[in-house]
C-alpha cells in the first residue's frame, strides 16, 4: 500500500458504560481537565494530519454525544454501537464500507483503520505517526503495545497465587490498533460467527492465522478504568502540555 493513495480512518467504539468506574455517567463522558475523556481521545486522532476522518460507535440511547465539541473540519460519522466492543467496531467498519460507494468520501477497501479506545485520552501524536510509519507497508497491520516489565502471577479460584508466569516475550496491548478496512471487517465478522472470543482487534486478525506487528508505544497511553485513573490521566496530560 502506498501512503499517498490510501486513507487513515479512526474508529472509536464508545457504547460501553464502564461499570467499574462506579459513576452514573459513562466513563468516556467524565470530565478530564477542560474536556470530557472522549473529547480528548477523539481530538488527539482528528488533530493528526494523517487521519482522514473518524467514526464513533455509540449506544442507541446515548444522551451525551450531542453536547460534545470537536474542533475539526474532518468528517465525524456516528453509528450505533453493539452489545460488545467487537460489534461496535464491526458496525463502524460496515458503515465505512457502505460509504465507499459515495465518491465524496473516497473510501477504499484497503484504507487503513485505526481503532482507538474512547477511554485512552493521553495518546501521543508521535505514537500515531510511529504506528502509521511502521505499518504503512506491512502486509497485515499491528498495534501499539508495551513489553511487560513486572512479574506476572496467575491466580487460583480463591485468588491465591497459582504460578508465576514467564514474562519473556509478553506485551501489554494498547490502542490504536491498525489494520486494512476489509481485512479487519472480515476478520471480526468471521470470529463473531464462530463464537470466538474477541478481546481486541488484533485477536480477530490472529484468529485468521495472521501475525500483527507490535509497535512499542508509551506508558502514559493509559486506559481509564477506575476512578484513580482520572487523576493519573490529568497528570499525564499536563506533563505532555509542558513538554510541547
Amino acid at each position: 500500500m502506498n501512503k499517498n493513495t490510501v486513507n487513515y480512518w479512526a474508529v472509536v467504539p464508545a457504547a460501553g458504560v464502564g461499570k467499574r468506574m462506579g459513576s452514573d455517567v459513562p466513563k468516556q463522558y467524565l470530565q478530564l481537565l477542560d474536556k470530557t475523556v472522549i473529547e480528548h481521545s477523539c481530538q488527539r486522532l482528528l488533530n493528526n494530519e494523517n487521519i482522514t476522518g473518524l467514526v464513533v460507535a455509540l449506544g442507541k440511547d446515548d444522551g451525551y454525544w450531542d453536547d460534545i465539541n470537536l474542533e475539526t473540519d474532518k468528517p465525524v460519522i456516528r453509528v450505533d454501537g453493539g452489545d460488545e466492543r467487537c460489534h461496535s467496531v464491526l458496525n463502524a467498519l460496515t458503515e465505512l464500507s457502505k460509504l465507499s460507494e459515495q465518491s465524496e468520501y473516497n473510501i477504499q477497501q484497503d484504507d487503513w483503520i485505526l481503532v482507538h479506545d474512547a477511554a485512552r485520552p493521553c495518546l501521543r501524536e508521535g505514537d500515531i505517526n510511529l504506528l502509521i510509519e511502521r505499518l504503512n507497508e506491512h502486509a497485515v497491520g499491528g498495534l501499539l503495545a508495551l513489553p511487560v516489565r513486572d512479574t506476572m502471577k496467575r491466580q487460583t479460584d480463591d485468588q491465591t497465587v497459582d504460578e508465576t508466569v514467564d514474562r519473556e516475550g509478553l506485551w501489554q496491548a494498547q490502542t490504536p490498533q491498525m489494520f486494512p478496512l476489509e481485512m479487519l471487517r472480515q476478520a471480526i465478522d468471521d470470529a463473531i460467527k464462530s463464537d470466538f472470543l474477541i478481546t481486541d482487534e488484533s485477536s480477530a486478525i490472529e484468529y485468521m492465522g495472521l501475525n500483527p506487528l507490535l509497535v512499542e508505544g508509551h506508558e502514559d497511553n493509559i486506559k481509564i478504568t477506575r476512578q484513580p485513573d482520572l487523576k493519573l490521566a490529568e497528570m499525564y496530560l499536563k506533563a505532555q502540555t509542558n513538554d510541547d
